[in-house]
């Protein structure tokens, strides 16, 4: 099976900073794009930033200039820096994971979330 797992998640005060972490771990080949996507009650879940092994493809509008997405092909892993935040930025935040492996070929995978709350 294949398990991406979120961290970084928290608590942070306006214009204050957050790195979120992603691994994905299991029977994987390849991991090809990546992404980072947030959701809050009563709205759709929103693409915040996707990346392939060439480097980011989108970024929201509402992060762009904030937000850097970036990831260790070698371990797997996709990171988003969050810089100032702002209210609006609160959500739980899925990674979401494209992977390849030689039972399930191509599939989407996504993470259980990991909740940022931006308060004063």
């Amino acid at each position: 099976q294949v398990r991406l797992t979120e961290s970084g998640g928290g608590l942070v005060q306006p214009g204050g900073s957050l790195r979120l972490s992603c691994v994905a771990s299991g029977s994987i080949v390849r991991v090809n794009l990546m992404g980072w996507y947030r959701q809050t009650p009563g709205k759709e879940r929103e693409l915040v930033a996707r990346i392939t092994s060439g480097g980011p493809i989108d970024y929201a509008d509402s992060v762009k200039g904030r937000f850097t997405i970036s990831r260790d092909s070698s371990k797997n892993t996709v990171d988003l820096q969050m810089n100032s935040l702002k209210f609006k930025d609160t959500a739980v935040y899925y990674c979401q994971a494209d992977i390849y492996n030689w039972s399930t070929r191509s599939i989407d995978y996504w993470g259980q979330g990991t909740q940022v709350t931006v308060a004063s």
